[in-house]
């Protein structure tokens, strides 16, 4: 397999994970979440922060993964 199909496989791959897991089941602190992250696509968090999106925060965790494929997940943080 080309390394092209290759990261193309693995960012399809996180994609399709990141679309099924549910929101809920993200922890709500920033550090929770990029630690969460990590651990579900087996990754390195290379950065994460929180941003204001009209009126929703939302966690974007930036991710690499072991396929040298960078990866941003966003997770809407729900309210207390």
């Amino acid at each position: 397999m080309s390394r092209m199909k290759k990261r193309f496989a693995a960012f399809a791959l996180v994609v399709f994970m990141a679309l099924v897991v549910p929101a809920g089941a993200w922890a709500q602190s920033l550090d929770e979440a990029a630690a969460q992250a990590a651990r579900q696509y087996n990754a390195k968090v290379l950065s994460a922060r929180t941003v204001q999106e009209g009126k929703q925060r939302v966690h974007v965790i930036k991710l690499l993964t072991p396929d040298g494929v960078v990866v941003t997940v966003r997770i809407p943080v729900r309210d207390k």
